[in-house]
C-alpha cells in the first residue's frame, strides 16, 4: 500500500528549460547548441555535467554557481517554472490523505526556493546539500525514509530518471513512478530499465491520484 508520495524536483515538478538556457548564456554558447550537446551526453550515458566540460574544459559547476550568484545571475526558478500539473496533482494527492514530500539533488539556495513555494503544500522538503547525500547514493533514500512516517515500502518516489531516481529508489525498497518529461525520461523511456523497473509509468503527474488509488485497492 502507498501512503506517502515523494517527488524529485528538476523535470518532475520544475521545468528546467529556462535555467539550462541561462547556463548556455553564461557559457556564451547558443542555447540550441547547448541543448543538443546536453541531449547527446545523456544519450551516451554520461554525467550531465560533462556537457559543461565539452564547452569549457575544467569547468567547476559549484565554483561557477558562486560566480553567477556574485554577478547577480544566480540559478533560480519560481512559480512560472513549475509544470502545469504540479500543483493540481499535489492537491489531489493531499485530498486522498497521502503524506507528501519533495526531495532531490538540489543546492541550499534551491532548497530555500522550494520552501518558499511548497512549505504550505507538502510535509517534507529536503535537498542533497541539506543532507550531505546525493542520488543515486542509497544514503539519500535512507534520509527520505527516515523522515517519512510510514514504512519504506509504502513510499512512492516520483522522478524522471532511471539512473538517479527509479533504480536506486526501487533498490531501497520504495515503489516508483517514472514521468516522461525532460531530456532524461524522453531519451531513456524505451530502455529496459524504464520499461521494467517503475511501479508506474506516467505521462502526467495528474495520473498519480488514480494510479495510487487503484494500486492500494488491489492490495486489500
Amino acid at each position: 500500500m502507498i501512503r506517502a508520495v515523494v517527488f524529485d524536483v528538476g523535470e518532475c515538478l520544475v521545468d528546467e528549460s529556462r535555467e539550462y538556457g541561462t547556463w548556455a548564456d553564461w557559457l556564451g554558447v547558443p542555447r540550441h547548441t547547448f541543448h543538443a550537446m546536453f541531449g547527446a551526453v545523456i544519450a551516451q550515458g554520461r554525467d550531465y555535467r560533462d556537457t559543461f566540460q565539452e564547452f569549457r574544459p575544467g569547468f567547476d559547476l559549484y565554483e561557477e554557481r558562486e560566480k553567477r550568484a556574485a554577478a547577480g545571475r544566480a540559478e533560480s526558478f519560481g512559480e512560472n517554472d513549475l509544470y502545469s500539473d504540479a500543483r493540481p496533482a499535489l492537491a489531489q494527492l493531499r485530498d486522498e490523505g497521502l503524506w507528501l514530500g519533495i526531495a532531490g539533488n538540489q543546492t541550499v539556495r534551491s532548497g530555500r526556493i522550494l520552501r518558499s513555494l511548497f512549505s504550505d503544500t507538502v510535509d517534507l522538503i529536503g535537498t542533497s546539500d541539506d543532507w550531505g547525500a546525493s542520488k543515486p547514493d542509497p544514503e539519500f533514500f535512507k534520509k527520505v525514509a527516515d523522515r517519512a512516517p510510514v514504512d519504506i515500502e509504502e513510499i512512492l518516489y516520483v522522478g524522471d530518471r532511471c539512473d538517479n531516481d527509479i533504480r536506486p529508489a526501487q533498490q531501497a525498497g520504495m515503489c516508483t513512478a517514472l514521468v516522461r518529461r525532460g531530456p532524461w525520461a524522453t531519451i531513456q523511456w524505451s530502455n529496459s530499465d524504464a520499461v521494467e523497473l517503475p511501479t508506474f509509468r506516467i505521462l502526467s503527474l495528474m495520473e498519480l491520484p488514480d494510479r495510487v488509488r487503484r494500486f492500494n485497492e488491489s492490495r486489500h
